[in-house]
């Protein structure tokens, strides 16, 4: 004798699958954030990463062209620290050799007329950095010392630019 599930019963089914595939595609693929990404420039105006670590740790970071599709996104920059950054506040130059970091993809020349994003990794998925987007234009009006980063609040997202002092001591949610 062979079982028989009712029709409703297998629409029902089929229904809480897809619910639950919909739910692990959104949900699951989301690497925590706990650190922040920041871009400021060093005295002779070369362009200078900034990373607020949180509390876990941060691999490296990547830069890349902004596009609203992610697939069709062009990494310009890409660096791995030489150790895990730890918590707190670590820089390096985006166009030259630093201590303390691999270019694992020397940096391309800036456009003007381009929007760029810097982001922080792990390299086993598990954290990240909050992005900061940015122009050339924006690099160009940033004094050295000064950061600019996307500041999470209770109204939203805001781009801001503070001193490095007060993005060590803001960048953090719980400072």
């Amino acid at each position: 004798m062979r079982a028989t599930v009712p029709r409703a019963g297998l629409r029902r089914s089929a229904g809480l699958v897809a619910a639950g595939l919909a739910l692990a595609a959104t949900s699951g693929c989301t690497v925590p954030v706990d650190a922040v990404a920041g871009i400021s420039v060093t005295e002779d105006g070369r362009p200078l990463g900034v990373m607020m670590v949180c509390g876990h740790r941060i691999d490296g970071a990547t830069l890349y062209v902004d596009s609203e599709d992610v697939d069709k996104a062009v990494e310009v920059g890409a660096w791995t620290a030489d150790r895990p950054l730890g918590a707190g506040l670590t820089t390096w130059v985006l166009d030259a050799p630093a201590a303390g970091w691999t270019a694992t993809r020397p940096l391309a020349p800036l456009d003007a007329r381009t929007t760029y994003v810097l982001y922080g990794w792990t390299k086993d998925n598990s954290w990240s950095a909050s992005s900061v987007s940015f122009t050339p234009g924006d690099l160009d009006r940033l004094a050295p010392g000064k950061v600019r980063y996307i500041e999470t609040s209770d109204k939203g997202e805001e781009s801001v630019t503070v001193t490095m002092a007060e993005f060590a001591a803001r960048a953090c949610p719980d400072g």
